[in-house]
């Protein structure tokens, strides 16, 4: 039986912030249009939580990225940038988004899945067989691990439209020459 989505749905999003960050910015040299991945994620259906998951640097320009996905209707949870010694960098939070959708399912229809890491595959698998979920994975096809669209009951490919899911980068208008 196909998976379907229809209005009585209960949906929580998980939003892997990092992951389709770095995917618009490697495939389509901008960023992520949150506003229409949470329309499709919520597809006429009822909304009982939007997570995105962000790491936190020393920037300006992410508060006010931050206040933007909290007037869109999306809660943040925000980590610290882990520098390590040597200079490596890790900003994850696989395990936090993971423990939120299992806390959360009991209480969802739909559970969707904002990301392409392929580190999700045993968690959809969790959600579908013990919590009786549909599991929904939207992204960057061209970015997503084959194993997380195929364990999905529902796989929204983000480039398909790229034009939906990106934001255009801001141009500068220059002053028109007069005359010839």
């Amino acid at each position: 039986m196909a998976a379907a989505r229809h209005p009585a749905q209960r949906v929580g999003v998980f939003i892997d912030t990092q992951n389709l960050y770095h995917s618009a910015k490697h495939l389509y040299q901008t960023r992520v249009n949150f506003a229409e991945l949470l329309k499709e994620a919520i597809t006429q259906r009822q909304l009982v939580r939007a997570v995105a998951y962000v790491i936190r640097t020393e920037g300006e320009e992410e508060r006010s990225f931050f206040e933007a996905l909290s007037k869109l209707g999306i809660e943040t949870k925000e980590k610290d940038l882990q520098v390590f010694v040597g200079g490596q960098k890790k900003a994850d939070w696989d395990v936090g988004l993971a423990v939120d959708a299992i806390k959360l399912a009991p209480k969802l229809d739909a559970v969707v899945i904002a990301s392409g890491d392929g580190d999700f595959v045993p968690l959809v698998h969790y959600l579908k067989m013990r919590e009786g979920c549909q599991v929904e994975i939207i992204s960057f096809g061209r970015s997503t691990a084959l194993a997380l669209k195929e364990a999905a009951d529902i796989f929204t490919d983000m480039d398909a439209d790229p034009r939906r899911y990106t934001l255009r980068p801001k141009t500068t208008s220059r002053p028109r020459r007069s005359g010839l």
